[in-house]
């Protein structure tokens, strides 16, 4: 008796540990003891119907490791197939999924399914009707259970038909005849009356990502989420330039609940601030959004009165960052339906005006957040956050109301970089105004001393003055009354350096507070975690510093900052936590390379440009598995193809590769990066040699590609080269290329309809210049030199062609 009783003890024990891990799998592979886990544990679990995770890849993370420090064990290596099986591999991100056809255990799953994923995506419908009508469906089904709060289905193309399989109720994935019944709906997602569908609700999902599904009509997976997700609460749709915004109303109205909408897309590089148009089509002008429509004959307006205050009163934070369909009567529309709006980011959309901008911050009287980096963000918008909030209750007689303090007075953010229509007095009237201000982006300003010396706050803990004249000493007391500040941004300020001089050869006389004490006081006062530095800042400059960066996270040293040997060698000691570190302009050796490649084990993102001294393939013989992006510009042209697989081997995780003066490489690299890194979302390759001399087949291996530049690596590239990469990689958004590498001297441009995912395209031309080093008359030597490019930007309604004089 007593037997039983301690049996069914330990199966209880086992029920709940079991339990408890499987709804807890993501923490507990973040645990040092998950290695320890037993496999009968494991492997229950994985097959828990309460098995609870936001995205399938971080099961698949999971078994993976455990694999790697248990496959050695006997007793598992008949049980790694069937655990492995258990991964839905149709759910996962199709990166990350190609990424892993170099794993020792997965790379056969890897290789079966990243085709099908290809194919799914492709032709769903054929796929799907295939499934329906023999198989079991759990493998075409995201893992949604009473627990999940969070679903992340971010990156997978073929998710359209696999979302609908996810919501249906069991009955359609046990019961063939059902399933037939219900065939034609599957296959028409685009067509299905959500109203009347049986599908499954999951009350405690809260947060859904899918940004970057390019196969996926997010009005339609909306219409399935606002009955399968009634809780819903923070939605993340990145990259759907289709969506625009006269849909946005009618998603708010589907979601009561609904406070955190984040709908951005890439920021175009056609940003009239900081590119010189020759011409364009059409015009590029901000000026035609400017006049609001008549009231009675705006759509939107009637569709609001159908609609209750309280259900529009929810979203308090949106996200439109780079949506240039964005016009000033959408951002009236959309402060009349969120009332409750307190964030608001609309970096790049460059089709608003001031006026546009001063009528948000006018009207949204709880507004505490604003960003409009590049945007024409100017004087109107910044009188109206220094214009004083008034009482606005209804009961209140107008001439009794008072002005309490400025809106720029409640602001906790306001980023505004690029926006070169705000002169130094606003600026500095406004920074005066800020007293609850937490992050401030001011880069690329007409910012001077005198606006930070007058900036009263004390909560900072976000600025950015990048590419600004502030000097030392007002940077200085500016921290010395922010020591919480934990991110500081200041690359290009020749200002902070004892060697700047002015326009007719003069010290200003505020440097008198040398950089080092500025230096000296960001090490006494903060606690840093990210700092972009450049001008002024040198190897004292970081013992000085060495108190304020034992938890630093993000190192970048730009033009005019100088480490020095004895910096980089320390850098690692004063550091150890660093994830990023990019260095421009140093001067390296392979001792300081292998010295940070051994040390800072956690580093994710390297990038070494322009640098000086003499590094060779030594340097990248240590074993980065963390490593997720590597840039090398200008420091690796004695790279081979032998040492380009070194590379493959020893950083075999990348996702992000930039390559620039690799002259020696040729065709047979393609083949290297494309099987040594099959998981690449950015490739970067300039004057590389003659990589694309015969061709670019090898590289359509890397299928998850979203952005590709290739610019003077070989005059093989085809004409139909940006049509077929845009048809062949449904991840593909961004794409640079050089007429001097087409094949047949240009290249086609898919037309509206048929760019597929494309968000912009940038096509250099140059032009055949005499060298000035060359005196031999008889034998001129041209070599290219830029001459303008061609860019083509769409958004949810137009494709705009320019040609502007940079190269980008």
């Amino acid at each position: 008796m007593m037997k039983m009783e301690y049996v069914a003890a330990n199966d209880l024990i086992l029920h709940l540990c079991t339990s408890y891990l499987a709804r807890n799998l993501k923490w507990a592979m973040l645990c040092d003891s998950f290695l320890d886990v037993p496999y009968q544990l494991l492997n229950t679990c994985i097959q828990h119907p309460e098995l609870t995770i936001d995205s399938e890849k971080y099961l698949c993370d999971a078994i993976l490791l455990w694999l790697a420090a248990n496959i050695r064990k006997k007793t598992i290596e008949d049980g790694c197939t069937g655990m492995l099986r258990q991964i839905r591999c149709n759910c996962l991100p199709l990166w990350f999924l190609a990424g892993k056809r170099r794993c020792c255990f997965f790379a056969e799953f890897a290789d079966e399914n990243v085709d099908a994923i290809l194919q799914l995506a492709g032709h769903p419908s054929v796929d799907v009707g295939n499934i329906c009508a023999d198989c079991d469906l759990s493998c075409m089904q995201i893992r949604l259970t009473e627990f999940t709060k969070k679903v992340d289905l971010s990156g997978c193309p073929q998710i359209r038909p696999i979302l609908l399989l996810s919501l249906l109720p069991p009955l359609y994935s046990r019961d063939i005849m059902e399933r037939k019944k219900f065939k034609r709906p599957l296959l028409n997602l685009q067509y299905l009356n959500v109203d009347h569908l049986p599908t499954l609700t999951f009350e405690a999902v809260e947060e859904v990502d899918i940004s970057n599904c390019p196969m996926l009509d997010l009005e339609d997976a909306l219409k399935c989420f606002s009955k399968s997700f009634p809780s819903l609460r923070k939605l993340r749709a990145v990259n759907y330039v289709d969506f625009g915004t006269e849909k946005l109303i009618r998603l708010l109205a589907r979601f009561p609940l609904l406070c955190n909408i984040d709908l951005t897309v890439d920021v175009s590089p056609l940003i009239p601030a900081k590119v010189s148009v020759v011409s364009s089509q059409p015009a590029l002008s901000p000026l035609g959004s400017r006049e609001f429509p008549n009231d009675d004959h705006c759509p939107w307006d009637a569709l609001l009165s159908n609609m209750s205050r309280r259900q529009l009163s929810n979203i308090t934070r949106l996200t439109l960052q780079g949506r240039s369909d964005i016009a000033d009567s959408d951002l009236r529309k959309i402060t009349k339906s969120c009332a409750s709006l307190c964030y608001l980011n609309l970096n790049g959309c460059m089709s608003v005006t001031d006026s546009g901008i001063s009528f948000v911050i006018l009207n949204c009287i709880l507004l505490r957040s604003i960003l409009a980096c590049d945007t024409y963000f100017g004087q109107e918008s910044i009188s109206a956050l220094c214009s004083g909030v008034h009482n606005l209750e209804d009961h209140v007689e107008p001439q009794a109301k008072k002005p309490l303090h400025s809106f720029a007075s409640k602001f906790h953010t306001l980023h505004i970089g690029g926006c070169m229509g705000v002169s130094e007095a606003s600026l500095s009237e406004l920074l005066s105004q800020t007293l609850m201000i937490k992050s401030v982006s001011l880069r690329e300003t007409h910012l001077v001393d005198d606006a930070l010396d007058r900036f009263p706050g004390c909560s900072l803990e976000m600025l950015d003055i990048s590419e600004t004249k502030v000097s030392s000493l007002a940077l200085a007391h500016l921290i010395h009354r922010n020591p919480g500040l934990k991110c500081l941004k200041a690359r290009g300020c020749k200002h902070l350096s004892l060697n700047f001089m002015d326009a007719e050869g003069r010290e200003p006389s505020n440097l008198a507070y040398s950089s080092t004490e500025l230096h000296s006081e960001l090490g006494k006062s903060c606690q840093l975690e990210e700092i972009a530095v450049g001008w002024g800042f040198s190897f004292f400059s970081l013992e000085s510093l060495k108190p304020a960066i034992r938890s630093l996270r993000t190192l970048v040293v730009g033009l005019g900052g100088s480490l020095g040997h004895d910096g980089l060698r320390l850098l690692p000691a004063f550091s150890p936590l660093l994830e990023t570190l990019m260095i421009y302009f140093q001067v390296i050796s392979d001792s300081l390379v292998i010295n940070i490649m051994k040390t800072l084990r956690k580093l994710q993102v390297l990038a070494l440009c322009y640098c000086f001294g003499q590094i060779s393939s030594l340097s990248f013989q240590i074993s980065m598995p963390n490593l997720r992006n590597l840039k090398l510009e200008r420091v690796a042209a004695w790279m081979t193809n032998t040492d380009l697989i070194i590379l493959t081997q020893n950083c075999p995780n990348l996702v992000d590769l930039s390559l620039l003066g690799c002259r020696l490489l040729n065709p047979e690299s393609q083949d290297i990066i494309s099987c040594g890194w099959p998981g690449l979302i950015s490739m970067h390759l300039e004057d590389c040699g003659e990589v694309t001399a015969h061709g670019v087949s090898p590289l359509m291996n890397c299928r998850a590609l979203e952005d590709l530049l290739l610019r003077h690596t070989g005059t093989g590239i085809p004409k139909n080269f940006i049509v077929l990469m845009a048809s062949e990689m449904p991840m593909l958004r961004k794409m640079s290329l050089d007429i001097c590498d087409a094949s047949d001297g240009d290249f086609d441009i898919p037309d509206f309809s048929d760019r597929c995912f494309l968000s912009y395209v940038k096509i250099a031309r140059c032009k055949l210049q005499r060298c000035s080093l060359d005196l031999h008359k008889l034998d001129i030597h041209k070599t290219p030199v830029h001459k303008e490019t061609l860019l083509l930007v769409w958004d949810s309604k137009k494709l705009t062609r320019a040609v502007i004089k940079e190269r980008l």
